[in-house]
């Protein structure tokens, strides 16, 4: 990542901080930019959650780490139409997705959020009203074919399954990092 390309994203990152003060309350910005310039590797990290539509933002510091969140009103929309995994993509026939779920986190640096970490972002902001996110799955559901995902309808947050090798237009999935 270039000089240039770095402080355009620091900009949005600060901006976006500024404009959501309400998700990280007590945090100032400057002690976020310490955490960034002593793992400045989180970047290019952060850049990838950006180009990917994740509109990332600051959800918590503890310990002496900010953790950055996928904050996008909707699933991200350059993650989606994915089905869950490796073996979901791999059991398609016909019809296959471009990727899945937890590759792409990993491609991206990131964590895909479990059903926990997705209520948490929702006391922050109303997300996925329109699109749904897939999130972590425990084994005993995947192993029998499933996977989770989760939305928020009428206000209220709802978690669903699905077959893992399912895909559609309005599903992603969010996910964190920890600086």
């Amino acid at each position: 990542m270039n000089q240039t390309d770095s402080e355009a994203l620091l900009k949005s990152l600060r901006q976006r901080f500024e404009k959501n003060i309400g998700r990280h309350k007590g945090l100032e910005w400057p002690t976020v930019m310490a955490r960034l310039e002593a793992k400045p590797e989180a970047l290019r990290v952060l850049a990838e959650m950006e180009r990917t539509g994740g509109e990332p933002d600051v959800i918590g510091y503890d310990a002496g780490t900010v953790t950055f969140c996928d904050c996008s009103a909707e699933s991200p929309t350059g993650r989606r139409s994915i089905c869950f995994d490796r073996r979901a993509l791999d059991s398609r026939k016909e019809n296959k997705p471009t990727g899945n779920a937890e590759e792409m986190a990993a491609a991206i640096g990131i964590e895909m959020l479990n059903e926990e970490q997705y209520r948490a972002l929702q006391t922050l902001g109303a997300f996925d009203q329109k699109t749904s996110s897939w999130v972590q799955t425990p084994a005993a559901i995947r192993n029998l074919g499933g996977a989770l995902f989760c939305d928020r309808r009428y206000g209220v947050v709802f978690v669903y399954h699905n077959g893992a090798e399912s895909y559609y237009a309005a599903r992603g999935f969010r996910g964190r990092v920890i600086v």
